[in-house]
């Protein structure tokens, strides 16, 4: 989650700030990266750099470290383009026309001028996708591409258990209702996290 927010706000500020070519680039850029297909992606890149990473940090720290950058990298898109949204409406307002008048280099206008005012949506983005994150992980362990057997990620429960499923049925549905049950408060949670910070709802 938090790479998918850096990446995604610092795309989308860029973008939304500047305009023009630069504008049309990295939203292009972002279409490209929305069109690709997620889990295929996921599966090249980690038959690619499972070995060499593992080589490198070890087999538990480097699958997590490759698994975090996957999902991050792979889940920025909507957050640019919902920064982007929010910096080309703020960036027409008063008080930042008045702070460029007043000699506002763009750095300050970006980080303290425009960005606070647009990060309630980032914020829901966010909690958003930590489910999201939740579900990719869950699915790469289920097709044995996640964290080693010895580590007890709810994928690889579901991984380990079905082929005990006919014997002992509650291999798969405890691990699997925990998926189930923590998305859905955590989605209850960007619901919530959207009602509150929505000043049209207040």
């Amino acid at each position: 989650m938090l790479v998918a927010i850096l990446l995604g706000t610092f795309i989308g500020a860029i973008s939304g700030f500047y305009g023009g070519l630069l504008d049309m680039m990295l939203m292009r850029f972002t279409d490209l990266c929305l069109a690709l297909p997620r889990l295929p992606l996921l599966l090249l890149i980690i038959f690619l750099f499972r070995d060499p990473i593992k080589a490198i940090a070890g087999q538990e720290l480097g699958i997590f470290v490759l698994i975090v950058l996957i999902v991050g990298g792979l889940n920025w898109m909507a957050v640019a383009r919902l920064v982007r949204s929010g910096f080309l409406t703020v960036r027409e307002m008063e008080f930042v026309t008045a702070a460029r008048a007043l000699g506002a280099s763009p750095q300050r206008l970006i980080w303290i001028h425009i960005l606070p005012n647009v990060m309630s949506p980032v914020l829901v983005a966010a909690t958003l996708s930590v489910s999201n994150a939740i579900i990719t992980e869950s699915t790469l362990s289920f097709f044995g591409l996640g964290f080693p057997p010895d580590v007890p990620t709810w994928g690889q429960m579901l991984y380990s258990g079905q082929n005990f499923l006919e014997f002992a049925p509650y291999m798969v549905l405890f691990p699997g209702t925990a998926i189930f049950l923590t998305v859905l408060s955590i989605n209850y949670i960007g619901d919530g996290l959207r009602d509150a910070l929505d000043p049209r709802l207040s």
